[in-house]
């Protein structure tokens, strides 16, 4: 086995989420998903399918009516050049997960340097390593409970010599968005440096700010130039509650829409036909469905967030989007420790900080994506009652 790969670090999520098997009552906030199923209408467009015997493959890019009607989303989300133009730019994928791990594949060479913006999801730092690079991390700066960007040291951070930026905004775990000005400020930095941007922003439609008028986080996708080394990833995961569906979608530089295209061929050859077509009935109940989560979600946070602010010491700042309360408790260091404890002592399930970098370690990250908010409070009452006893200890 490769070093690299035999050194990776496993999921210290799945490690809390392990101490919680065969409990009963624990209340599990550690995933990133929504405890809400999948609509019916997308579950019916894929029932219909496999009825229908579509169990064969499919173009190695996706269907051409589910390119199209994400073309048509793209268009209406970042307006002004038409869904043709988007057209040939979309690569549909096998999961977010797959769309970005085929992004790295497409431009990272074994030994090239790649920064990446953290605490991040640590799929975004593992991948790379996987493929040999070297890999630098820029951390957000935390300022009383939000994590914030210091451009001046992304700049930095970001020279010739860097194959790639990977940046997650809006951010896992810690809801940190970029503004359109920042997002300018990387662009034309990289242009100068030459460096790929591969821009996570599965969470843009999870927004709370309602400062846009088409109810997304602003994205580099509004700002770049159709030539610009730029790579965008997306999921059908979180805004349309599609976790378990394993589909996305990546936006391209035309140029490279072929070369991808072979690498869907060697990694998963095609996305099922039957989850494509629950994808096509997806967009085309969005508005239904993807405001009214996004409504739920600002709920569930305005629920969390003001009980969590409330205990003593805690240091949390209100998420402007995602889905995750990302705090950090008085005197708690070890957070992996203190999430298992939580889950033994409390039956109250957490992610720890620190699986998504070393400088946030003594942070914790809650998934507020919960459809009942009642579980939010008696989560808050379970913490508030362990918290107590460690001050009596």
């Amino acid at each position: 086995m490769r070093k690299v790969v035999a050194g990776l670090e496993g999921s210290r999520i799945r490690e809390v989420a392990n101490e919680g098997i065969g409990r009963e009552g624990v209340l599990k906030f550690w995933f990133g998903e929504s405890d809400e199923v999948t609509p019916e209408p997308i579950r019916q467009a894929a029932i219909a399918s496999l009825q229908a015997g579509e169990t064969f493959y499919a173009h190695n890019l996706g269907l051409p009516e589910l390119r199209e009607a994400i073309a048509g989303y793209t268009e209406r989300l970042h307006p002004g050049r038409g869904p043709a133009h988007w057209f040939g730019r979309i690569a549909v994928t096998s999961g977010g997960v797959n769309g970005l791990m085929l992004a790295a594949q497409a431009l990272v060479n074994a030994g090239d340097e790649v920064v990446v913006l953290t605490p991040a999801w640590p799929n975004l730092v593992a991948q790379p390593q996987i493929l040999g690079a070297r890999v630098r991390s820029v951390s957000l700066v935390p300022r009383g409970g939000a994590w914030t960007l210091d451009l001046h040291a992304l700049r930095q951070a970001v020279t010739p010599a860097t194959r790639a930026l990977i940046i997650n905004a809006p951010a896992n775990p810690t809801g940190f968005t970029l503004a359109a000005d920042q997002q300018r400020a990387i662009l034309a930095h990289c242009r100068a440096t030459g460096t790929w941007i591969v821009a996570d922003e599965v969470y843009e439609r999870l927004y709370f700010e309602g400062d846009t008028s088409n109810g997304a986080a602003p994205s580099f996708l509004d700002v770049a130039e159709p030539d610009d080394r730029l790579i965008v990833a997306h999921s059908f995961s979180k805004s349309f509650l599609m976790t378990g569906w394993r589909l996305g979608w990546l936006v391209l530089p035309a140029a490279l829409i072929e070369a991808v295209g072979k690498l869907i061929e060697f990694n998963t050859s095609c996305a099922p036909v039957f989850v494509q077509r629950g994808a096509i009935a997806a967009i085309a109940h969005g508005d239904a469905v993807t405001p009214a989560l996004v409504a739920h979600l600002r709920r569930c946070r305005d629920t969390l967030v003001p009980l969590l602010q409330a205990l003593p010491g805690v240091e949390l700042a209100t998420p402007r989007a995602g889905m995750y309360a990302f705090f950090r408790l008085p005197g708690q260091a070890d957070c992996l420790d203190v999430a298992k404890r939580l889950v033994r002592e409390a039956g109250l399930g957490l992610a720890p900080g620190s699986a998504f970098a070393p400088e946030a370690a003594g942070w914790l990250r809650w998934c507020f994506a919960s459809q009942d908010v009642a579980r939010l409070e008696e989560g808050v009452r379970r913490l508030r009652g362990w918290l107590d006893k460690q001050g009596k200890n």
